[in-house]
């Protein structure tokens, strides 16, 4: 962007000092003299203008590329989270059913040994 900057510069500064010097070396009249130098600053400003519009069509075309990859990328990471959430919920909901099962089991176990002492109790107060 700098290049294009100072290449518009050096075009101006040069159109300026050979306008000067058409002026001093230029064998026509005033009136035609100053047809031509607005016919040349007419032209500047075209060229001017249409490296403006260039160079603006050039960056919306770099930023959509842009967006669009980026656009891309946040997709991606966003697709790879929702597959690390759906495994982390699955791993949760199995540990918690197999934590679960082992409480069960170790009620029962628990219910198991109550139920055997009191029946034991139970036996040795029939046997007295």
């Amino acid at each position: 962007m700098k290049d294009q900057t100072r290449v518009i510069a050096a075009l101006l500064i040069g159109a300026a000092a050979g306008a000067a010097l058409g002026l001093l070396l230029a064998p026509e009249k005033g009136e035609t003299i100053r047809d031509g130098i607005a016919d040349y600053i007419n032209d500047l400003v075209d060229a001017a203008k249409d490296k403006a519009q260039a160079a603006t069509k050039d960056i919306k075309q770099y930023s959509g590329t842009v967006y669009d990859k980026a656009k891309t990328k946040l997709s991606g990471v966003v697709d790879d989270l929702n597959e690390y959430k759906d495994v982390a919920v699955e791993t949760a909901r199995s540990k918690a059913g197999e934590l679960k099962e082992q409480a069960q089991t170790k009620f029962n176990e628990g219910k198991a040994r109550v139920k055997n002492g009191s029946a034991d109790v139970n036996n040795s107060i029939q046997d007295s």
